[in-house]
């Protein structure tokens, strides 16, 4: 699994799709090897979507480490006032999203590569089922970034899986200054609720 977040997949492509049923929306997803859970929409990123309050109606969003989309297209469903930002390093995922986006007739989302968001972007939330394959440095690297990036009023969820870190992660997102708690816990992975 560690080459989906590789910048360019050397997995040859295997097109397929997805279906992302939750209460409130049904998306057919386009999806591809390659890339994060390509054959089914992943337990945690659906714990996650089925657990987090709407997202605010308004502003700058993030769905950080997007894959094919299934978090951004469902703030997007959930806040079509709101600009949804979708990025993730694996071209072949930002690639996917977009025509998800596109098919869903959802033009408020911007699938970009990680180091493409303007500087001045601030997120009134963040949702994200984070890489942690990369390693614990690259992703206490990759949160630090992008939470800093939150609004004062900003809230972040992750979901993390109880078994790979989640507790001690939560703690150290403590250490350095925010507010963590657990918001919720199914199927053993935990929501995490991050404030400033």
């Amino acid at each position: 699994m560690a080459h989906y977040f590789s910048e360019q997949p050397s997995t040859a492509s295997r097109p397929g799709s997805v279906d992302l049923v939750l209460p409130d929306l049904h998306l057919r997803l386009e999806t591809d090897s390659g890339v994060f859970s390509p054959d089914r929409v992943d337990v945690g990123t659906r714990v996650l979507l089925e657990s987090v309050p709407p997202p605010p109606q308004e502003g700058d969003l993030l769905d950080l480490g997007c894959g094919y989309g299934p978090i951004a297209l469902t703030m997007a469903k959930r806040a079509p006032r709101a600009t949804v930002w979708a990025v993730d390093v694996n071209r072949r995922s930002l690639e996917l999203t977009q025509r998800n986006a596109q098919a869903a007739a959802l033009d408020k989302v911007r699938s970009v590569h990680i180091d493409e968001v303007p500087d001045e972007v601030k997120f009134r939330a963040i949702w994200s089922n984070p890489a942690i394959r990369i390693g614990k440095q690259a992703l206490h690297d990759m949160l630090t970034r992008w939470l800093t990036r939150l609004t004062p009023d900003g809230v972040a969820y992750l979901v993390v899986q109880k078994h790979l870190g989640s507790d001690s992660l939560q703690r150290w997102l403590g250490e350095q200054g925010w507010q963590a708690s657990r918001e919720a816990s199914r199927a053993a992975y935990r929501i995490l609720k991050v404030t400033r």
